[in-house]
């Protein structure tokens, strides 16, 4: 594979085999790399890759970048994947295409306090490519992959330069006008709004998100708030 092409100001680092890009990106971040690496490894069933962000906002805004992250790789999929082919966000971060269960993002953080500015935010990305081989996806009916979901013919590091682009560009327009335009794209794309869902214990309607992307969900009782910060991990 030739090697990758991303936008100015984002640097690739490869790697192969069972080598982590998104425990490689925490380490680098905490060592002091520069914002806009991408770490990242390609294989043949499997596209994995890392995002390090140096934020200057506190967390709980920095965060938004998991869902301007999520809206970049629908599009990038909407650029190179047929036009049937169906793009949902969840808002812990889990893809839905076709409906099926397909990956996720995730995201890591030098603090967990939402007040607090982040010497660094990584946001990592999952994707299956293939599904397993040996067998076992009769017990998961949900979960699907990319090429199983008429995606064959997308390729995997042309995906991942493409997702960087569109990254960049909502970055961009984040910091140029603030969060409606990401409201306003990911609930087009959101996956539930308006049904019943369970996170974390807690079982009720899903109403949205706030000006923070937290969770609105509306049990018998009231309506929690969960802010995006609880689904950072630990690197």
């Amino acid at each position: 594979m030739s090697e990758l092409s991303f936008p100015p100001l984002m640097a690739g680092l490869a790697l192969s085999g069972a080598e982590d890009p998104f425990a490689l990106a925490c380490q680098k971040a905490v060592l002091g790399c520069d914002a806009g690496l991408v770490v990242h490894n390609l294989a043949h069933d499997r596209l994995q890759a890392a995002l390090v962000f140096a934020p200057e906002v506190a967390l709980q805004h920095a965060m938004t970048m998991l869902p301007v992250c999520a809206i970049a790789l629908q599009n990038a999929l909407g650029a190179l994947a047929p036009p049937e082919v169906a793009v949902h966000l969840q808002w812990d971060g889990g893809l839905r295409i076709n409906g099926g269960r397909c990956g996720r993002l995730r995201a890591a953080a030098s603090t967990t306090a939402p007040s607090e500015v982040p010497d660094w935010l990584v946001i990592g990305l999952d994707l299956p490519l293939w599904p397993p081989s040996d067998g076992e996806t009769g017990d998961r009916p949900e979960d699907t992959a990319l090429y199983a979901e008429g995606c064959a013919d997308v390729d995997a590091g042309q995906l991942l330069e493409s997702w960087a682009r569109h990254a960049l560009h909502w970055i961009n327009r984040w910091e140029d006008t603030g969060t409606e335009p990401v409201h306003s794209t990911w609930r087009g794309l959101a996956q539930n709004i308006g049904e019943t869902i369970t996170h974390a214990g807690r079982t009720g309607t899903f109403l949205g998100v706030d000006e923070d992307f937290g969770l609105l969900l509306r049990d018998e009782t009231t309506t929690h708030l969960i802010p995006l910060t609880t689904l950072l991990e630990t690197p």
